[in-house]
């Protein structure tokens, strides 16, 4: 392990947050919010005091990453960026526990939406607006951002350790042209989500932050309801750009190049699509009898749908008062999350077609012990350490959701509002069920278990190993 490389990293991702908090900043002093102007202030300069620290300590490192400073990077990262990114909510005094205020800027970068607030439309403008910013820089990742712009020999190994999914591969042959893509395609389907918001009259400042939300699918809103109070022109467009998020990027990157026929082709994006259907379909059954309507019905299922598979986490309604069937299939929503190389969190849908797949292939093994089968998605055979790298990570992720269950129902909550929490915060979705269902929050659990849950929310939007990879003492050697 490189300490040198290590540091010189974090000081730029730092630098680069400083300079991120500055819109937040601007606004708090064009609306006089003394505190939160000073809460900024205060943090902006503790950040770029580190910062330089560090990058004058370090600045004989080389910028060449082996696969373990990249995994390393990335999870450090991702700590540091929360743990100083924090101080304007304690410092203005808006959310004075440290504790709290590190559960809120993790559930912001990790784009989970889980929340200790229960006065959210009490806080400034500048918070608000920092709250769910931290949404759009995790989304795509903070790092994938600095490395459009500082690219570095060996840089592919932190995108692989920050983008979602089994196997990650550059969309074109240089890491910083990749990039450069995949955040050009970001901003552009946020300026869109934007125009149509402004188009159904939502006020300007509500819209940005919606933005930021739905395309980091994050689910942070300005108003304690969420997107409940807003018109259905504007929940129905904020459902379909969650949809747009929750895809893998280099489907759109199939469009660019006019391989329309390889976009419908693609598996992963049709399972997807069916989950979201056969979804809707069955809690539009479910529900009917409490909107009384087929429109309204529909509006709020597939709303909620759209919501809970991109783990996005907006809400339209409080769906604590649905049937147990339709809670059953949004918990199980939870499970499955969104595309690989999306903004979304959750399992992926492209694991659970390997997955499913093994399984099949498992059962022909079975009745052919001989036969050599391969696992192929996509009319591409599928290698056997992509498929020993799923199961692995199936493994991980069961006995994480279960120990963590295990340790935060020592605060005695239900087994519904527990079960639901965990998998919201691993999952990176926001609401759960119960007390922590749309109407609730995260507030009435412990420091003990809000540290647990905020580890679930890292794990998950790393994809548990670059955070498990720090635990060891091997890691730490220095090289």
């Amino acid at each position: 392990m490189s300490y040198k490389v290590l540091g010189r990293f974090i000081g730029r991702i730092l630098f680069l947050e400083a300079l991120l908090m500055v819109p937040a900043l601007l606004i708090s002093l064009f609306n006089s919010e003394n505190a939160a102007v000073k809460g900024f202030l205060i943090t902006i300069g503790i950040i770029i005091a580190v910062s330089v620290i560090l990058m004058i300590l370090c600045r004989k490192a080389q910028d060449s990453f082996r696969a373990k400073e990249g995994v390393v990077c990335v999870g450090i990262s991702w700590l540091v960026l929360s743990l100083l990114g924090c101080l304007p909510f304690c410092i203005s005094g808006e959310i004075p526990s440290y504790v709290d205020a590190l559960f809120e800027m993790v559930s912001g970068f990790t784009t989970t939406g889980a929340s200790i607030v229960t006065n959210i439309e009490e806080l400034s403008k500048g918070i608000l607006y920092w709250r769910s910013f931290s949404h759009w820089v995790g989304g795509m990742g903070v790092l994938v951002f600095l490395l459009a712009f500082v690219p570095a020999d060996g840089s592919v190994h932190l995108l692989r350790a920050e983008s979602p999914g089994p196997e990650v591969s550059k969309l074109v042959p240089k890491m910083k042209n990749s990039s450069l893509i995949l955040y050009t395609m970001y901003i552009v389907l946020s300026v869109l989500n934007l125009i149509f918001l402004l188009a159904g009259k939502m006020p300007l400042f509500d819209a940005v932050c919606t933005v930021f939300g739905t395309a980091g699918t994050g689910g942070f809103g300005v108003r304690a309801d969420s997107l409940a109070s807003y018109s259905p022109y504007l929940q129905t467009v904020t459902a379909v750009f969650m949809l747009l998020f929750g895809m893998n990027f280099g489907c759109f990157y199939l469009l660019v190049l006019k391989r329309v026929k390889s976009f419908f082709r693609d598996e992963e994006l049709r399972l997807y699509i069916g989950i979201i259907i056969g979804s809707v379909a069955i809690i539009a059954v479910n529900i009917y009898s409490i909107y009384g309507n087929i429109w309204d019905t529909l509006r709020h299922a597939f709303f909620q749908v759209s919501s809970i598979i991109t783990t996005t986490g907006f809400v339209t309604t409080d769906f604590n008062l649905w049937p147990s069937l339709s809670k059953a299939v949004l918990l199980c929503l939870m499970l499955v999350g969104a595309c690989a190389g999306s903004t979304g969190g959750g399992f992926k849908c492209v694991r659970l077609l390997l997955v499913l797949k093994g399984i099949r292939r498992s059962i022909q093994k079975i009745m052919h012990p001989r036969k050599v089968i391969a696992i192929r998605n996509n009319d591409t055979a599928v290698d056997e350490s992509t498929m020993d790298g799923v199961n692995a990570y199936l493994a991980t992720y069961a006995i994480i959701l279960v120990i963590s269950f295990l340790l935060v129902s020592v605060d005695g909550f239900s087994v519904e509002t527990n079960v639901s929490s965990v998998l919201s915060c691993f999952n990176n979705i926001g609401p759960g069920l119960d007390t922590t269902g749309p109407t609730g929050s995260f507030a009435p659990y412990s420091v003990f278990s809000k540290i647990i849950l905020i580890i679930d929310m890292l794990a998950g939007r790393l994809e548990i190993f670059p955070i498990l990879a720090l635990l060891p003492l091997s890691t730490w050697k220095k090289s």
